[in-house]
């Protein structure tokens, strides 16, 4: 299995979403999961990779050159995909995952879990998805997605869309009973 996991830089943020990290990536290398992620060294991305190198895990970063000149991609990584630009990796990252699981993070990780959102409302992308709502950071979004629903910019039907969990053992419990989706999703995107 290949779970493509967003997740923050920051190496300023609470103790608490680094233990978070941690456990998530040692649950997906104890179901022998090859996680792809953003191929950063800070933050929860390199918590993520280091995690799970450490525990003998298969990790692969999808980074833009740009980054690279800066010097941020984890330079442990086994398998690492320098491309050209953001949009690039956000596709080069979803190509062939089974899952997506979204970590706290900042404005770029909102960015690429609300594109895979749009992508699975469309019935581009089928796979779950899985928001890891730690220490309740993704509340506020969970209410605006619920708040597009109640007032119809949304149907009830695309909150199938994602699931929201608190623990990260939770992880592949909340994959394997997702509700099932697919590329018919185009016939009900728009609410008329």
């Amino acid at each position: 299995m290949r779970i493509c996991v967003y997740c923050a830089s920051s190496t300023r943020i609470h103790q608490s979403y680094f233990d978070a990290a941690k456990r998530l990536a040692a649950h997906l290398v104890s179901h022998s999961v090859t996680i792809v992620y953003g191929g950063g060294a800070a933050g929860l991305m390199g918590c993520i990779a280091d995690t799970a190198i450490e525990q003998g895990g298969h990790v692969v970063g999808v980074i833009p050159k740009f980054m690279t000149e800066v010097e941020w991609q984890h330079k442990e990584l086994e398998e690492i995909h320098i491309v050209a630009d953001m949009h690039e990796r956000k596709k080069k990252m979803l190509e062939g995952s089974d899952a997506v699981i979204a970590l706290p993070g900042g404005s770029g990780t909102f960015e690429e879990l609300l594109e895979v959102i749009s992508l699975k409302r469309l019935g581009l992308y089928t796979k779950p998805i899985v928001i890891l709502n730690a220490n309740g950071y993704y509340g506020p979004l969970i209410e605006m997605l619920e708040k597009s629903i109640r007032e119809k910019f949304m149907s009830e039907r695309h909150r199938d869309i994602w699931t929201v969990i608190k623990d990260p053992e939770d992880v592949m419990a909340a994959i394997e009973k997702a509700p099932q989706w697919s590329a018919a999703a185009i016939s009900f995107a728009a609410v008329k």
